[in-house]
């Protein structure tokens, strides 16, 4: 069925980030670590439901690529189609191994580049990205910046009440950040609340009580949309009942397991059954849960307890948090003999036997117990309210909306173990609220959580938001040069270097230049290149009237800018700090007196700049100094004086190739141009070389080179020169 919003004729295409799940379309491991919670069901569901809206051209699910033998190969596929609108779509970063999420934060900029890539080749700029989970919500942040469009933030969860969560069960701070990097998520989420359109959440406590801890919770616009569930997978119980509902094989087979896995636990498998299902973790309470069923015999005798705790295959081989969860349930079912009347399953498939589960607990006129100490949503109390089956919740977050909403079940304290078993045995001692729970449930979750509904709030949403701030951008702070959408168009490019190359000589061919830059801008970008700081290079650039080109790359090659609004490269910065160590550099060349440390402002993170006379053996020393302590760096020497240590990594050179490898323009369309030793890597390889007449001595060398060529004029006139050499204008054109 195809979901209709009446909306202005305008189709979107919307991309999401959900970085660090293991995702697929079907057969979801929901529970396989902590890393595969309901987040991860939600992204998938939201984005089949949003490829119905009519309004929406095309949603693509961006996920990490995973080679790994330890997960389904089904995660190694670079593009899922699942239908003809929604495709999920995988980037490698950080190796193709599996890694849980907080060990990926220093691979995300590589994330970002290589969707770049994705994104140019594919020729098709978003028209929103919406970023979920804080990783997903830092990267859709920078392609938003980076192509000025519009960014969409659902948190799940929220790092200030996990970090506020750990430290009440007794963690130190100091080994939550070394575990979780904690610090380092609450940080991204403020800047990701700065930054964002329009904030989606679930219930009204997320907004008021987790977003109202951060710092940043007045800025971004909320909107509360529930999630939805799949209601023709989620089907009453009595469905099955009616003569004229046929099952498919597969849902039978399915019921079928489902009956022989609880029956071989029970020793009275016809009681009405509690039912628990949630992943290994502490904060879901399943020890509560098994403490209230085992210090009540009353409720033991009238009811079996099943408890689905994830999957898992060998306890021993499980994270440290999972493994003490499992292991203590295993305690207490000993601890209080309950053999024959609890079943704990070691796995279950989320597509077909979950929603048999709870049809199966409705039959049996059971009841379904979320334990868990906080809940912000609670997506299996929809699951299982829409099934039919009575719920008992936390008085906490989601459930309260839920239960409230739907009058399915009854809030409870969780801590509190005697509420919990009044609570399970209230419901299935009474068999007319047993009834009108069953019936309210059915019956409100199809009036206030599908997934029809939420796309159709959500698009409204979208499109009001879109109306109020301007379809062209959504925030005030959007980078009105969106740079991003400029360089996927390119195809061609000159960089120059700053001073003695492009600014120097003849005012007059600068402007000729400057014009040709301009008259040509729909087919070559422009880019500058310089040993000065970004401070440095843009008072200078302004007070010769240089307009800012579309990428600068500043302090020989270690940092990069784009656009006039000098959006930060942060890819950059990751790629070239692997094995960079600043003070370890600094101290060995302290005591060299024949070096000279340059002004303050002239050393930056990822650069150390010295003064020094010419030298072979000096330089020499440094050099031996440095590889005998097993230092990285690239050491550049410049107009017989300059010397700068950068990241191994780093210099104009690679940064161009990098610029080439990020926005898939090819080397050979890059023109580049130089006058001194510190342009002589840029100058040599794939490139167009251009030498300005006036370049310095170390540049000689270069002679004979085939694609570099020697101007005869100097200064902004050579540039001119060089691009006539090359017909430049004319391939590009």
């Amino acid at each position: 069925m195809k979901i209709i919003v009446k909306m202005p004729s305008h189709k979107y295409h919307i991309q999401m980030f959900s970085v660090h799940g293991l995702l697929r379309s079907e057969n979801m491991e929901l529970g396989r670590d902590a890393d595969t919670g309901g987040q991860i069901k939600y992204v998938v569901e939201l984005g089949h439901a949003l490829s119905q809206c009519e309004n929406v051209k095309r949603v693509e699910l961006f996920t990490r690529l995973i080679v790994d033998k330890v997960v389904s190969e089904d995660y190694a596929q670079p593009i899922e189609k699942i239908n003809d609108k929604f495709f999920i779509v995988r980037i490698q970063c950080g190796g193709r191994k599996y890694m849980r999420k907080e060990l990926l934060w220093p691979h995300l900029d590589e994330y970002v580049d290589k969707t770049i890539k994705y994104i140019k080749r594919k020729d098709a700029i978003a028209d929103i990205v919406h970023g979920h989970y804080p990783d997903g919500g830092y990267v859709a942040m920078q392609l938003s910046e980076i192509f000025g469009i519009p960014f969409v933030y659902t948190g799940h969860s929220l790092g200030r009440s996990k970090l506020e969560r750990l430290l009440n069960e007794g963690m130190q701070e100091e080994d939550i950040n070394k575990k979780y990097k904690i610090d380092y998520r609450i940080q991204m989420e403020e800047e990701v609340l700065k930054k964002a359109d329009l904030i989606i959440t679930s219930t009204n406590q997320e907004v008021n009580d987790q977003y109202g801890q951060y710092h940043n919770r007045d800025i971004p616009k909320f909107r509360v949309i529930p999630p939805g569930l799949d209601i023709e997978k989620f089907y009453p119980f009595y469905h099955d009942m009616l003569p004229e509902t046929a099952k498919e094989e597969i849902e039978m087979y399915a019921r079928a397991s489902m009956l022989e896995e609880l029956n071989r636990f029970f020793m009275y498998p016809d009681r009405p059954l509690i039912l628990s299902l949630c992943r290994p973790d502490k904060r879901k309470n399943i020890a509560g849960l098994i403490k209230a069923y085992g210090e009540d015999l009353e409720l033991q005798s009238m009811a079996n307890l099943a408890v689905f705790a994830g999957i898992r295959k060998d306890i021993t081989a499980m994270e440290d948090n999972e493994r003490d969860v499992l292991t203590e349930i295993l305690l207490l079912m000993d601890k209080y003999d309950l053999y024959g009347k609890i079943a704990i399953p070691k796995k279950h498939d989320f597509e077909h036997e979950v929603p048999e589960l709870y049809r199966i607990a409705a039959e049996k006129k059971g009841v379904f117990v979320n334990s868990a100490l906080t809940e912000p949503f609670g997506i299996t109390l929809i699951e299982a309210a829409a099934c039919g089956l009575p719920v008992v919740a936390p008085d906490d977050g989601g459930p309260r909306d839920i239960v409230k909403n739907c009058q399915c079940g009854i809030l409870v304290d969780t801590t509190d173990t005697v509420a919990i078993a009044n609570a399970i045995k209230q419901i299935i001692t009474d068999s007319e609220k047993w009834k009108q729970f069953s019936k309210d449930g059915t019956m409100n979750i199809r009036k206030h959580y599908t997934w029809e509904s939420h796309a159709t709030l959500y698009m409204g949403e979208i499109s009001q938001t879109s109306a109020e701030l301007g379809e062209a951008k959504m925030k005030v702070a959007m980078p009105s040069d969106a740079i991003g959408r400029r360089l996927a168009r390119l195809n061609y490019f000159i960089v120059a270097n700053i001073d003695d190359t492009l600014i120097g000589g003849n005012n007059e061919n600068l402007k000729e230049l400057l014009n040709l830059l301009q008259e040509n801008r729909k087919h070559i970008g422009f880019g500058l290149a310089t040993g000065r700081t970004i401070e440095s290079a843009t008072e200078y650039l302004k007070k010769h009237r240089v307009p800012m080109p579309d990428v600068i790359i500043t302090s020989v090659g270690s940092e990069i800018y784009y656009g006039k609004n000098l959006h930060y490269g942060r890819g950059w910065e990751t790629h070239i700090s692997a094995k960079w160590n600043r003070d370890k550099i600094v101290k060995l060349l302290k005591n060299l007196a024949f070096l000279k440390c340059q002004r303050a402002e002239a050393q930056r993170r990822f650069k150390i700049s010295y003064e020094i006379k010419p030298n072979k053996d000096r330089l020499a020393m440094i050099h031996e100094r440095l590889l005998r302590n097993k230092c990285r760096y690239n050491l550049i020497y410049s107009q017989d004086r300059y010397l700068d240590i950068l990241p191994f990594r780093a210099s104009k050179g690679k940064a161009i190739r990098y610029l080439s490898y990020k926005w898939e323009i090819p080397l050979r369309n890059f023109l580049v141009c130089g006058d001194s030793g510190n342009d002589e890597e840029m100058l040599r390889g794939e490139p167009l070389g251009v030498v300005v007449g006036n370049y310095s001595p170390e540049l000689k060398k270069l002679k004979g080179n085939r694609d570099v060529y020697f101007a005869k004029q100097e200064y902004s006139g050579g540039i001119l020169e060089g691009i006539n050499r090359y017909k430049f204008i004319e391939k590009a054109s």
